[in-house]
């Protein structure tokens, strides 16, 4: 395939397109965490098109399969619940402004494609709920501004090697509100 293409200089563009979708495979388990180390180093060192094109002839087709994130989701939503869950693509920035409402972002499946993601909050009367597989996602609340709320991390202390992991940073204000970080429950069968 690589021979297919002219030796065009390959941009920045083209490079973090071809790192989103080695990120993306790697989330669905179709890389090791070892093959995709060996991948990001030679798509960020790579000169041309056809060098990049090489580090995913054995992939499908990712761009067409998965909506490329946007730079910013804003939550505005006032009363009753706002749920992210199953597979979605995660921002770089999320505005969350909303009232009397409990916004929950579940990770469990969630397709990283960055190492940070900034919630600039400005929550009143309501509840964020992040929920992550132990060991994927670090949540930093340095600079939250609290007025009558709470911040609880729950953590099993598992880490799992094998998926990215991502940085939360919540700055803003919160005001009768509450953060909630936890893993997902464990679902009992009955036999």
């Amino acid at each position: 395939m690589s021979s297919d293409l002219p030796a065009f200089r390959a941009s920045h563009e083209d490079r973090d397109r071809i790192v989103e979708t080695l990120q993306v495979a790697a989330a669905d388990g179709r890389l090791t965490s070892d093959e995709l180390e060996a991948r990001l180093e030679a798509a960020l060192s790579a000169r041309t098109l056809a060098e990049l094109a090489e580090l995913t002839t054995d992939l499908p087709n990712f761009p067409s399969t998965v909506p490329a994130p946007k730079d910013v989701l804003v939550i505005d939503q006032h009363g009753g619940k706002y749920t992210r869950t199953g597979r979605w693509v995660v921002p770089r920035h999320i505005e969350l402004r909303p009232k009397h409402c409990t916004v929950t972002l579940d990770f469990t499946e969630a397709v990283i494609t960055a190492d940070t993601l900034l919630i600039d909050s400005a929550l009143r009367y309501g509840k964020l709920l992040i929920i992550s597989p132990p060991g994927l996602v670090t949540v930093d609340t340095d600079g939250l501004t609290l007025t009558y709320s709470t911040v609880k991390q729950r953590s099993d202390g598992g880490d799992d090697a094998t998926r990215p992991r991502l940085r939360i940073e919540l700055v803003g204000t919160l005001k009768h509100a509450k953060v909630i970080a936890r893993a997902p429950r464990r679902r009992l069968f009955a036999i």
